[in-house]
């Protein structure tokens, strides 16, 4: 028989604090849901977050955050975070996926996290990435970013045993999809447009039976990018990212987090390797989580948080009777 190797135990500690994490981050955001102000909202949230992640047990660096240091006062790409008594590790975070959804109180706005091992997580400068994904089960390298989407779609199909004209694509609403749209729609699949927050919406390929969505195409953040590969690491899936390099300044600051080939076609394991554990909460309900309820008493929360090396997917339902935990006045 096999041995069983069991979680270090403060691993598994993490995973429970990391959910608080996403919980206060969430429950920041949600107080300003609907209020038509993206900014505070989302400081809101970044308040929230480091404060929490600055008590967990951990030596902790910033690599996907607010941005470069001049740019974000405080989870700035870089930052350390934590108590410095733990492991070394790798963060990617964004405090408030989906600030226009919080804003106008849409569906689909999450507090996510990603951490993993130092030096796993690839420093994603804060430009577009072009990436595809699928979910877990199909032949390695089914789909590839070298392909038109006609071939992928049809690799899809006949792995799935289906037609391409059953497939559902998953695609950000943006203008820079035109040709994209035009070309999967000739090809003979749906389309599932989204309106904002491409995190959520590459892990719902990995359950096509429940969301109706089997693969993820287009361009969109590269820091975005890398908190979903870490999801898919969790969960299963392949997925390739490559930059979109526009001008100078975007590939000197490229070059400046060691991206020594800007070009480079990423593989899943190099957006997200190593121990790489995911959570994230709603702040408004959406298709995967519900979002924050407030009532006279009580907060209720829903997260998800997730561990590669596992495979454990948790979903947590969360009351929270001590309101002061969230600075509320």
């Amino acid at each position: 028989m096999s041995e069983i190797r069991e979680a270090p135990v403060l691993d598994r500690i993490l995973t429970l604090e990391i959910v608080r994490v996403v919980e206060r981050a969430a429950v920041s955001a949600a107080r300003l849901r609907g209020h038509g102000n993206e900014k505070a909202a989302d400081q809101a949230a970044v308040d929230a977050m480091r404060r929490e992640l600055n008590q967990l047990p951990i030596k902790g660096r910033v690599v996907i955050g607010e941005g470069e240091r001049d740019e974000a006062p405080m989870l700035y790409i870089g930052e350390e975070v934590g108590n410095n008594q733990g492991p070394k590790v790798d963060i990617a975070l964004d405090p408030l996926e989906g600030t226009t959804l919080c804003a106008k109180n849409q569906p689909n706005s999450l507090a996510v996290i990603a951490i993993a091992d130092e030096g796993s997580l690839l420093n994603a400068p804060d430009v577009y990435m072009d990436k595809i994904a699928i979910g877990p089960g199909y032949p390695k390298g089914l789909v590839d970013l070298d392909r038109t989407p006609a071939e992928n779609l049809d690799a899809l199909a006949k792995a799935k045993g289906v037609s391409v004209a059953d497939l559902n694509v998953c695609i950000l609403d943006r203008p820079r999809h035109a040709k994209l749209i035009e070309d999967v729609r000739a090809a003979g699949a749906a389309i599932r447009l989204i309106g904002d927050g491409d995190v959520q919406g590459i892990i719902h390929i990995t359950d096509p039976d429940e969301t109706g969505m089997d693969i993820y195409m287009g361009i969109g953040g590269a820091p975005e990018g890398v908190l979903a590969a870490s999801a898919l690491r969790c969960i299963g899936g392949q997925m390739q990212g490559r930059l979109v390099i526009n001008n100078e300044e975007q590939l000197q600051r490229a070059i400046r987090m060691g991206i020594s080939d800007p070009s480079k076609k990423f593989e899943l394991i190099e957006l997200a390797g190593g121990d790489v554990t995911f959570a994230a909460t709603g702040v408004t309900d959406g298709n995967m989580l519900s979002g924050v309820k407030f009532g006279r008493d009580i907060i209720k929360t829903q997260t998800v948080v997730m561990r590669s090396s596992t495979g454990t997917v948790r979903w947590v339902e969360t009351e929270h009777r001590q309101f002061e935990k969230f600075h509320l006045d």
